[in-house]
C-alpha cells in the first residue's frame, strides 16, 4: 500500500454509517453499517503501491482484510 486514507477518511466513513443507520431506521450506528459502507468509502482512498499492483492486490482486497481482522463487540 502506498498511501492509506487519511483522517477525513475516517470522517466521512462516520458520516456515510450514520447515514446508513438514518436510511434503515435506526438512529446509531451498528458495526455492520460501517462494514456495509466502507469499501465505498475507502476504496478511492487507499493506493496501492507498484509492487502490490504487479501482484494483482487491489485496495478491495486491503480494506476486506481490514475489515475482517476488526472484531466485532
Amino acid at each position: 500500500m502506498s498511501y492509506g486514507g487519511s483522517p477525513r477518511a475516517s470522517i466521512f466513513l462516520t458520516k456515510a454509517a450514520k447515514a446508513h443507520a438514518f436510511i434503515n431506521g435506526r438512529g446509531y450506528v451498528i458495526p455492520e453499517d460501517v462494514k456495509e459502507i466502507g469499501m465505498d468509502v475507502l476504496r478511492h482512498r487507499i493506493l496501492t503501491s507498484y509492487e502490490a499492483e504487479a501482484e494483482g492486490v487491489l485496495p478491495e482486497d486491503i480494506i476486506a482484510k481490514i475489515f475482517d481482522g476488526v472484531k466485532v463487540p
